[in-house]
Parts: structure tokens; sequence; C-alpha cells
């Protein structure tokens, strides 16, 4: 059997927990009410959001989302995205094919 991850488990905010193969990442982040996660634009793949607990508002190519626990989102490769924290805070996995270079310390907290 592989590593699991508690998606309840782990307090603090930005990522908490990742796994990762050679082909598929998986990261858990929370973030408090009202965080930024600035825009950016992730080049090389798509990604897969699953909120888990809490909102957040998810502005791609500038058309927001409202997103809430249990909703799931794909971001498509090349598309501009901000997330912003809702009103109780947002915990959520992002899922996407394996790139080189990705460390979880690297993401704005």
């Amino acid at each position: 059997m592989h590593d699991a991850v508690d998606l309840a488990a782990g307090d603090g905010r930005g990522p908490l927990a990742g796994l990762a193969t050679d082909h598929l990442n998986l990261t858990l982040l929370s973030w408090p009410a009202g965080h930024v996660v600035p825009e950016h634009v992730n080049a090389v793949c798509d990604v897969a959001y699953v909120v888990l607990h809490g909102s957040a508002t998810l502005t791609v190519d500038g058309t927001a989302a409202g997103l809430r626990a249990p909703m799931a989102i794909v971001v498509p490769r090349d598309a501009r995205r901000e997330l912003v924290a809702g009103p109780d805070g947002v915990r959520y996995v992002t899922v996407h094919r394996a790139r080189s270079g990705l460390a979880i310390d690297r993401i704005a907290r």
C-alpha cells in the first residue's frame, strides 16, 4: 500500500501535506478567512481543486467562481488563477500531473 494523507488532520496555513508519484502530485492546503493566493499561471498542466471545508472564490481568466465544500473544479493549464479564502477559511486539495521543480515550501504563506 502507498502512503496516505489524512485530509482532516493538521493545523496551520498554506501547504499542510503532499503526496507525489512519478506521474501525479496531490497537495493539501488550508488558508484563513480572506487570505489571497495571488494570481498566477500554471503553464505546464491542468489542476483539479477539491474543496474539503469552508469556501473560496476562484477567479480563472477574469471569471469568478464561488466554491464551497464539497465542490471541485478543474483549471486548465495556461489559465490565470487567483484564490480568495471565504469567511470561514478554506481547506482544499490540488491534484495535477507531476512536474519537476514543484516544492511545497515555495507556495506563498
